[in-house]
């Protein structure tokens, strides 16, 4: 007969076998100086499994064994830290999906939903980004909406070493076509959402506005430093935490960090394509959640 064990059950049973602490002595430190010993202990037996081959018939048993060892480790220090081993698988298996599993479509949520149409993002449009030389010698882009008028003002690089950070609207198309969210594209696009003073102030104004600016620009510094995302298909977890914690208090806190890191890529994806052939115009969909640089 099949034994099914759940979290609560083995924990209580595994600190029916842990021994008492000793008088003075933190009673988390024996528990977690054995789990980092287990740790160790594990990775001993996987090398020797790797070394002597599937001849190694002990292998599989004493991985079995090294991995129950950990599991009665994490059970007593949860139980030292006064924790519940079924809350914390429970959270795990959350941390995991907001890592690794996008919003499934089913699950999206349209931001300006029962808005006028004119307060809506477009679901689908194209936009222009021309470099142009100005009097003064400077390049600068600009970005011209489906209808031929522009979309915010010229914008120059702002730096001393020129790294096209001039494209960089690319990185809210993105924010708007993956996340449904982008204060920036909304000021671009004349679509904030006026007729609700509340949303507009908090969510669409000034402050929303350099909260995603300063994202576009920390995600930037990231990227300078990995080769700007070529042949990257993940982004570091903590600078998806940095990005969480910056926009807790905004509507598009109900995305995943999944959700964060495929709009990144795809924005990126756009903005290498307009910075090696110096410009071009994209298609924005919200309903693909895609932003593509169309042929010249």
């Amino acid at each position: 007969m099949e034994r099914v064990m759940d979290f609560q059950r083995y924990q209580q049973a595994a600190v029916k076998t842990l021994q008492a602490a000793t008088p003075g002595m933190d009673p988390a430190i024996v528990p977690l100086l054995g789990l980092a010993g287990e740790a160790g202990s594990l990775a001993t037996v996987y090398k020797k499994r790797l070394r002597d081959g599937p001849g190694y018939e002990q292998g599989k048993q004493q991985l079995r064994e090294e991995l129950g060892d950990l599991l009665w480790y994490v059970a007593a220090l949860a139980h030292r830290l006064d924790l519940s081993l079924e809350d914390v698988a429970a959270a795990s298996l959350e941390k995991a999906k907001d890592r690794w599993r996008p919003t499934p479509e089913g699950e999206r949520v349209q931001f300006d939903d029962g808005f006028p149409d004119h307060e809506r993002i477009p679901r689908k449009t194209t936009l222009t980004f021309t470099p142009t030389r100005t009097d003064s010698g400077r390049t600068v882009v600009i970005l011209t909406r489906a209808d031929g008028t522009r979309a915010g003002d010229p914008l120059t690089s702002a730096s001393r070493v020129e790294d096209d950070y001039r494209f960089h609207d690319a990185f809210h198309l993105a924010h708007a076509a993956v996340l449904g969210w982008s204060p920036v594209t909304r000021f671009l696009l004349d679509c904030k959402r006026k007729s609700h003073r509340d949303v507009d102030e908090a969510e669409d104004g000034g402050r929303a506005i350099a909260i995603e600016e300063g994202i576009s620009a920390l995600v930037f510094s990231y990227a300078s430093r990995h080769g700007y995302f070529k042949d990257i298909r993940r982004i570091d977890h903590e600078l998806l935490t940095t990005i969480g914690q910056m926009t807790a208090h905004l509507e598009v806190s109900i995305h995943r960090a999944a959700d964060w890191e495929h709009a990144i890529l795809v924005g990126y994806a756009a903005w290498t394509r307009l910075r090696e052939q110096g410009g071009g115009t994209v298609e924005l969909d919200l309903d693909r959640q895609s932003l593509t640089v169309l042929d010249d």
